[in-house]
């Protein structure tokens, strides 16, 4: 049976190093506080607008909500954020997404201050992670499963890696993050050859397809290290990884599950960042 590596002790360390850091920001008379830019009331936005209020509120974190109507234009948005960068008292901004397919996403993306971007939309702080700077903002998902791995004491050095993404807000940041550890990056895709003797072969296997169970044991092996990101419902309507995780779990040495995994470390990088972004403005 493998080894499960849960978030939720991750997200806890990343915590309290939040409520030790908002403490002495607050002594030195600084409120770190995050404004969040959702248009229309879609369900989904509302709950994890719900969900990130509540963590704030539990480490000290203030929040301002800009709730706008589906029918704003690109234009406006763009003034809402420059008002948004322009507010000392906002320290870092996140903008829901998917935005309403008549907002141009690539003027957003560069409306938003570099140094408020906490959901790393910016091209600019998308380049420094390309040139191998992890100092700044990075994208909570791929950075999620750096934290896992580090968490779990996984060396990276010298690994071979498969990453099953290729998307600028996974696959590529978090190929860039673990060749920074030295490991031997391949990513693949949907157009990838024989992907399971790729996979096989590899010592870290991360996945993020969003296709339920897609992934049984002929993927892996006894010493894989298995980052399911993946999350999508399988046919009794359940919340599932990529993995089928009963199958691959009696199999391989090391795994996430889903719900319970990476993504329960995401919110709280998040939220660090708010932080981050508060000492640096």
């Amino acid at each position: 049976m493998a080894e499960i590596l849960r978030g939720k002790d991750v997200a806890q360390e990343i915590k309290d190093n939040i409520l030790s850091d908002v403490e002495v920001l607050k002594k030195e008379g600084k409120e770190p506080t995050l404004g969040m830019v959702r248009l229309g009331s879609n369900p989904d936005d509302i709950s994890y607008e719900k969900s990130i209020i509540r963590n704030c509120e539990k480490l000290g974190i203030n929040t301002k909500v800009f709730e706008n109507s589906l029918e704003m234009t690109t234009e406006e948005l763009e003034d809402l954020l420059k008002k948004l960068n322009e507010d000392k008292n906002i320290s870092g901004i996140l903008v829901f997404r998917p935005l309403p397919k008549h907002i141009d996403e690539a003027r957003i993306r560069e409306a938003i201050s570099p140094k408020k971007d906490i959901d790393c939309m910016h091209p600019l702080n998308l380049a420094r992670i390309f040139e191998g700077n992890m100092d700044g903002f990075l994208p909570c998902t791929p950075k999620s499963a750096m934290e896992i791995l580090a968490f779990n004491k996984v060396d990276l050095e010298g690994k071979n890696v498969v990453i099953v993404n290729r998307s600028m807000v996974l696959g590529k940041p978090l190929a860039m993050m673990m060749l920074n550890e030295n490991a031997t990056v391949t990513i693949c895709h949907s157009r990838t050859k024989d992907l399971p003797s790729i996979t096989k072969a590899a010592d870290v296997v991360v996945t993020a397809l969003g296709r339920a169970k897609f992934f049984d044991e002929k993927y892996f092996n006894e010493d894989s290290i298995c980052i399911d990101v993946g999350v999508s419902l399988d046919d009794d309507g359940k919340l599932s990884g990529d993995i089928d995780y009963d199958q691959v779990a009696e199999k391989v040495k090391m795994i996430t599950p889903v719900p319970g995994g990476v993504g329960s470390v995401t919110t709280s990088l998040l939220l660090g960042q708010v932080v981050k972004a508060c000492k640096m403005n």
